[in-house]
């Protein structure tokens, strides 16, 4: 089945005590057993499994083309279990340039469980294959990346993971399935923050991972997110469930609008640099034009200056909210480096948008008034 199908009805099906069409939210923390202490409805406590987030493992799974998905209370919280699934003494690699709640946690706590990180820019795979060592059990990707849109090769990088004996995980939070199909380019594992597209309307947590097999990896998955208890409410998950049906035409929306944007800020006399896969300026425009089939709602620019320059285009937008998060129906804009920290490797020039389902014109507008 075609994307738009599955995500209409996968994880849906007519109530069948009702025959409701759309899932009830099932609230209960514990179900009942039988007299002979069975559990008939398959539940035994919603911390462990819930009607609801049942549903919403299955459209996941099935919209990545995966076997099984893990549904967690935050894309953090689907980081830290992937990483939570390692031993004492293994090595991961990650993207220098990567979200930096999960750099930021690698580098704080990582270290005390005795794993062991490098982060390495993942635009050349050569980089890559000299930051392996004999104990390297996990490459991490982020493409394209938060918040310069680095491009990284799947299909190479998963064949250097997969020579190391390691596993390959993507993150595909920015390009979505419609985009990117990390499975289908050697991925392991993909992961994503269900907050951002998935949800789509900032008003939901969630992340979630996805193996391409059943087996080992799957089932120590699925240890850590019940003993953990790290799992998004029923709520949480009937609100995604509830959003996923629109994503194929949301996501396609906002690329079409955001590769004019990019267009655009890509020849204005104040902006540096424009950072966008799209663009045939990206140094990694080819290896994203074959990986992806649409380079998605995402974007960056450098003002020309400093933060002064670059907070001064912020300060003055009208349709644009300044605000964190992304893959919402609102445009949203944001000085990234303020945000990261003192740590960050984000120039202080440069501002992040997450384009929404306003007009183009009008958001091309507001940007055009702001910069001056």
């Amino acid at each position: 089945m075609k994307l738009e199908t599955l995500a209409v009805h996968s994880g849906r099906a007519p109530d069948a005590g009702s025959g409701a069409i759309m899932p009830a939210i099932t609230l209960s923390t514990t179900f009942e057993r039988a007299a002979d202490g069975s559990f008939p409805y398959s539940h035994i406590y919603t911390r462990s499994s819930n009607p609801n987030r049942d549903a919403l493992e299955t459209a996941l799974a099935a919209l990545e083309g995966g076997t099984e998905a893990f549904a967690f209370a935050s894309g953090l919280a689907a980081a830290t279990a992937m990483l939570q699934a390692l031993a004492t003494g293994d090595h991961v690699i990650m993207p220098d340039d990567m979200y930096h709640g999960v750099r930021h946690w690698v580098k704080e706590l990582i270290a005390r469980w005795g794993l062991q990180a490098d982060f390495v820019p993942m635009s050349d795979p050569a980089h890559v294959e000299r930051a392996v060592r004999a104990n390297t059990k996990l490459i991490w990707l982020e493409t394209p990346s938060n918040p310069r849109l680095n491009i990284a090769n799947i299909a190479r990088l998963s064949e250097i993971a997969h020579e190391a004996g390691a596993l390959c995980v993507v993150d595909n939070t920015w390009a979505t399935p419609i985009w990117q199909r990390p499975f289908e380019l050697g991925a392991d594992v993909v992961m994503h923050s269900t907050t951002k597209y998935f949800g789509g309307h900032h008003d939901v947590l969630g992340g979630c991972l996805i193996v391409n097999e059943r087996g080992a990896l799957a089932e120590r998955l699925r240890s850590i997110q019940n003993l953990s208890g790290g799992v998004p409410s029923p709520f949480d998950c009937w609100l995604l469930l509830r959003s996923l049906p629109t994503l194929p035409l949301r996501v396609r929306a906002q690329t079409a609008t955001a590769a004019a944007v990019a267009t655009f800020l890509d020849g204005h006399p104040r902006v540096e640099q424009t950072h966008y896969p799209g663009l045939p300026s990206h140094p990694n425009h080819a290896v994203a034009a074959r990986q992806m089939s649409g380079f998605g709602g995402m974007l960056s620019f450098q003002v020309w200056g400093g933060v002064g320059e670059a907070m001064d285009v912020a300060a003055h937008v009208n349709l644009f909210t300044r605000a964190t998060s992304l893959g919402g129906i609102e445009s949203l804009i944001e000085h990234r480096a303020s945000v990261e920290g003192t740590d960050s490797l984000t120039a202080p020039n440069l501002l992040r948008v997450s384009i929404g389902l306003e007009h183009v014109d009008d958001l091309i507008a507001d940007l055009a008034q702001a910069l001056g």
